[in-house]
């Protein structure tokens, strides 16, 4: 009996032990690079934006964006005036095709203004776009104006 407490002592203090090395081992993991190591995602994925959002062109880049798709809908308005006011006097053929240059008109500045607002809402973008331009653009508006 005596033998077997001798052994199961043994067995207590080399369980200790292994399981202290283990917690010593990831001690040092942590101490000497191993938490960099496990945080390398996180840390990846904060410098990947703070390089983008934070870097002249693409603040540039979006600035610009933003005044582009305005006045892409503000082209696709003037021609469909224009097409409007040629329709009033074009002939039977030509009425046809201005009205299905209008529909394809409507159709790209809605397009237009779709992603005008998904931008806009990009949490990441907002801050970019310029101070005068609309928060959102008007689908159903007559005219819009880009800038104060």
């Amino acid at each position: 009996m005596g033998q077997l407490r001798e052994g199961a002592r043994w067995g207590v203090w080399a369980v200790g032990g292994i399981v202290g090395l283990a917690v010593l081992y990831v001690i040092g993991v942590f101490a000497f690079g191993g938490a960099g190591w496990i945080t390398a995602p996180f840390r990846g994925a904060a410098e990947k934006r703070e390089n983008t959002v934070g870097s002249g062109e693409f603040r540039q880049t979006t600035y610009e964006e933003f005044f582009a798709l305005c006045e892409a809908v503000q082209n696709a308005e003037g021609t469909i005036e224009a097409l409007k006011e040629e329709r009033e006097t074009a002939s039977t053929a030509r009425a046809a095709q201005i009205d299905q240059s209008v529909t394809a008109l409507k159709v790209t500045r809605i397009e237009s203004v779709n992603e005008y607002n998904a931008k806009a809402a990009q949490e990441h973008r907002a801050p970019f776009r310029d101070r005068d331009l609309p928060y959102r653009l008007d689908a159903d508006a007559e005219h819009t104006t880009c800038a104060n």
